[in-house]
C-alpha cells in the first residue's frame, strides 16, 4: 500500500468520525402507518463506520457530532459509549420544547415485493448548528489519529456542515492523517439545502481533501456531477459502469488514491446479490458475489467501508481488504439495526468462503 497510501502506523486513535447522530425508529416488517411498536436503533452514516470498527474488529475510534442535552441525546449516548466510540461532542440544551433534537428516522424492513421505505424528521436538528470552531481538532488530532472519515449526509444538513468537515479535513491531513469521505447521496435532504446544484458545488470543495472516495455510480454522477459512463453496465452487479467512471473523477480529483463501493441486485426485499469493487493506486479489484438472505439493509454499505477501512489499516493486501469489506457489509445486513453485531472470525471466515453450516 505504500505506493498508493500512505496510512500512519500507529495513532491513539485508529480511526475519527465526524458527522450526525441520529436514531432510527424500526417497526421491522410492519408498515409504519400501522405499527404499534418499534426498536430504537442509534445510527448515522458517519457514526456507523467509527461503531463497526471498534466494536468488530477491535480498532480505537472517536465520533465529532453534536449532542443536546435532554433524555433522547442520554439514550444515543450509551448506545455510543456500548460500541466502543471515544466521544467528541459539543453539546446544546434542549428548551423543553421544540429543540434543538437529535435527528429522527423512520423505516420500516418492507418483505419480498414490498420495498423498504425510509422517512426523516430533521427539524431544528443540532448537527445542522455545527460550524467551523465548534470542535478543538488539535486536541482531537494531538495524540494521534490515522484516519478521519466523514460524509455526504453530514454535508447536506445546513450551510456550515461542509465547512466543519473541511476544517477537520484539512486538520487530519496537518496532522498526517488518511482523509475518506462516503459520498452517500440523499436527493431528500439535498433538495431542501440547495439542491442538486448546491450539492455538487459543495461536494467537490469537500473532495479536493479527500484520499479514500466511497460511493457507487449513482453516488458519483449526482454528488460529484460526473457524467455517467457511455457503456451502460450489463448488470448492478458489473463493475463495468463504476471503472468507466474513474478516470474522470481521478481526472478532476488527482490526489485521490482509492475509490470504492458496494455492487447490490435487488431481487426482492430480503433477497440480494452483493459484490464490491475498488480502484487502488490505478488497479481494479473486485470482490467474489454472493447472494444475500436481508433481514435489514440499512448499514450495509458503511459496513463494507468499515471492513475495508479495517484491511487497508491492518496492511492487508487490497484484494485482502476488499474481502473484508464485502463480507462484513453482507453479515450487517443479516443483524437488526444499523451497527455491527459481527465478530472479526465471523468476517474472517465468510471472506474465505465460509458458509451458513451451523457452528457447533
Amino acid at each position: 500500500m505504500t505506493d498508493t497510501l500512505q496510512i500512519p502506523t500507529t495513532g491513539a486513535l485508529d480511526l475519527v468520525s465526524l458527522g450526525a447522530l441520529i436514531h432510527r425508529f424500526d417497526p421491522g416488517i410492519i408498515p409504519f402507518r400501522k405499527a404499534t411498536a418499534c426498536q430504537i436503533h442509534v445510527s448515522g452514516g458517519e457514526f456507523n463506520c467509527a461503531a463497526n470498527l471498534a466494536d468488530c474488529f477491535g480498532m480505537a475510534t472517536g465520533i465529532a457530532s453534536a449532542m443536546v442535552d435532554y433524555p433522547v441525546g442520554a439514550l444515543i449516548a450509551e448506545r455510543v459509549r456500548a460500541m466502543g466510540v471515544k466521544p467528541f461532542y459539543k453539546h446544546f440544551q434542549h428548551d423543553g420544547a421544540t429543540g434543538p433534537n437529535m435527528a429522527a428516522v423512520y423505516s420500516d424492513r418492507g418483505f419480498g415485493i414490498r420495498a423498504p421505505v425510509v422517512f426523516y424528521n430533521r427539524a431544528n436538528e443540532a448537527a445542522a448548528l455545527l460550524k467551523p470552531g465548534d470542535f478543538d481538532w488539535n486536541a482531537i488530532f494531538g495524540a494521534g489519529v490515522r484516519w478521519f472519515h466523514s460524509g455526504g449526509i453530514f454535508a447536506a444538513l445546513s450551510q456550515t456542515t461542509p465547512e466543519v468537515i473541511i476544517e477537520g479535513m484539512r486538520a487530519a491531513k496537518a496532522a498526517g492523517a488518511v482523509v475518506s469521505f462516503d459520498l452517500n447521496y440523499r436527493a431528500k435532504l439535498w433538495n431542501i439545502s440547495g439542491g442538486h446544484e448546491r450539492a455538487v458545488a459543495v461536494i467537490r470543495r469537500i473532495v479536493e481533501n479527500v484520499d479514500v472516495l466511497v460511493g457507487n455510480e449513482e453516488d458519483l454522477q449526482m454528488g460529484l456531477g460526473i457524467p455517467g459512463p457511455e457503456v451502460a453496465a450489463k448488470s448492478k452487479l458489473d463493475p463495468s459502469a463504476f471503472f468507466g467512471m474513474i478516470d474522470r473523477v481521478v481526472a478532476r480529483h488527482p490526489q485521490i488514491k482509492i475509490v470504492a463501493t458496494t455492487l447490490r441486485e435487488v431481487h426482492s426485499t430480503n433477497r440480494h446479490s452483493w459484490g464490491a469493487v475498488a480502484w487502488i493506486g490505478g488497479q481494479a479489484y473486485v470482490s467474489p458475489t454472493c447472494q444475500l438472505d436481508v433481514l435489514d439493509r440499512v448499514g450495509g454499505g458503511d459496513g463494507f467501508a468499515a471492513g475495508f477501512f479495517y484491511g487497508l489499516m491492518s496492511g492487508e493486501r487490497p484484494e485482502e481488504a476488499i474481502k473484508l469489506g464485502w463480507a462484513h457489509g453482507a453479515l450487517l445486513t443479516t443483524f437488526p439495526g444499523d451497527t455491527t453485531m459481527a465478530t472479526l472470525d465471523q468476517v474472517r471466515a465468510f471472506a474465505r468462503g465460509g458458509s451458513a453450516r451451523i457452528q457447533r
